[in-house]
Formats: C-alpha cells, sequence, structure tokens
C-alpha cells in the first residue's frame, strides 16, 4: 500500500500476507507508523490497496466499486472503536439497530434485544450514551459491530479509554464471541496485555509483518515489541 507518489511516496503496507481463519482472534501490534492502521483499514475497504486482493467471507473487495463496498461493510463488517462513536440523542437500543436500518434490513427488537444481553446490557436499552459508563458505552458499540451478524469485526484500540479493569472485562467479551460464538475479530492494539487476549498477535514494523505469534503471553508480547521498536 503506497501513498503519494514520486519522491514522496510513502509505502505504509510492503507485501504483507496473512490469512484469518473464521472465528479467530488476531490482534496487530506494531511501533507506531509501522502500518496498524493502514492494515486495519485496506482490510476493511476502507482503503483501496495500489496492490494485491483482500477478501472477506469469500468476496473480493478490490472487486467492488464504492457502492459494493459500502454495501459490503454494512452488512458483513462490523467496527468498534477506541472513541465508541455512539450517537448521544440515541438510546442503547437505537445505537444497536442503527447498522440494521442503515443496510435497509428488518429491525426486530428480538434481535437488538439479544445483541445487547449477550453484551450483558440487557436492562440499558432505553439509556442514552450520557448514562452509561464508559465501559458500558463500549459494550453498546460492541453490540452495534455484531447486531448484523458481520464475518469479521475489526477493533481499533477498544480498550485505548477504558481503565484496566474495565478493559478486562471489554476484552474478555472479545474473547468470548470469538471462543463461543464463532465470530472472526482483527484488533489493532499498543497494549501486550490486550494482545495476549487474542489467538495470535502480528507484529509490523516498517510496513512488513515482522513477526507472529500463537498463544503468547503478555510478557513475551512485550518483550518482542520493545525489541521491534529498538530498531526502528
Amino acid at each position: 500500500m503506497d501513498y503519494g507518489a514520486g519522491p514522496s511516496r510513502v509505502t505504509a503496507l510492503d507485501g504483507v500476507s496473512i490469512d484469518l481463519p473464521a472465528g479467530s482472534f488476531t490482534a496487530v501490534m506494531g511501533p507506531s507508523g509501522s502500518g496498524k492502521s493502514t492494515l486495519l483499514h485496506c482490510a476493511a475497504g476502507l482503503d483501496r490497496p495500489t496492490a494485491g486482493q483482500v477478501t472477506i467471507d469469500g468476496v473480493h473487495l478490490t472487486d467492488l466499486d464504492e457502492t459494493g463496498l459500502t454495501l459490503l461493510r454494512r452488512q458483513r463488517i462490523g467496527f468498534v472503536f477506541q472513541a465508541f462513536n455512539l450517537i448521544s440523542s440515541l438510546t442503547a437500543a437505537q445505537n444497536v439497530a442503527l447498522p440494521l436500518r442503515l443496510a435497509r434490513q428488518q429491525i426486530t427488537p428480538g434481535g437488538v434485544a439479544a445483541a445487547l444481553a449477550a453484551v450483558g446490557l440487557a436492562d440499558r436499552a432505553r439509556h442514552r450514551p450520557v448514562e452509561l459508563s464508559g465501559g458500558q458505552q463500549q459494550r453498546v458499540a460492541i453490540a452495534r459491530a455484531m447486531v448484523t451478524r458481520p464475518a469479521v469485526i475489526f477493533a481499533d484500540e477498544p480498550t485505548g479509554a477504558l481503565d484496566n479493569q474495565t478493559s478486562r472485562q471489554v476484552l474478555a467479551l472479545l474473547r468470548g464471541l470469538a471462543t463461543e460464538h464463532g465470530q472472526t475479530i482483527v484488533m489493532v492494539t499498543h497494549d501486550p496485555v490486550a494482545a495476549a487476549w487474542a489467538d495470535s498477535v502480528l507484529l509490523l514494523t516498517d510496513g512488513r509483518l515482522a513477526d507472529r505469534l500463537d498463544g503468547a503471553r503478555a510478557e513475551i508480547i512485550a518483550t518482542r515489541m520493545a525489541k521491534a521498536e529498538a530498531t526502528c
């Protein structure tokens, strides 16, 4: 993935090839400027790679026009962000239902309630974001991401704005979605403790896949991360 042209061209991703099995939980780490966000954006169809192919649920994203990409993102991809991105004027239930409304899918109270129940917020359906804690808002965001039953959920620093205890709750929820519900999750994080909840950790440096750790403890991830930062 390149940005710019000529002498000012910057290669954000260079020959990165990964395969993420259905139901896997993958963490993406790397120093600042290593290509984490670019990888996430390309994989989610937010940016078009200058070369190569991205496939989600059997669909080649590079074959789609902008309308096709928009429809795919609405129907087959879920997003969770550090800032929650809930609409303040809507209740938790209305925020969760929003992707269904945008995708013009049938909205059933039972489906929205089930999504909220899955994240432990069945009793907060009528609450607006200002009436919820940070952890509860992030759980609403996760319910919103999963309500369309997407092929994959992309999470960008989902615990970055949360305290340690609340972070553990959110990470346990994501872990459970993968283990118990077969949901594919890709999470960008800078935190080795958060990354240790994942099945695999992909370590990027200078736009390249430098390492892959499977089932690693936080201490090992932190050590590898420190080495990567030292070489940048």
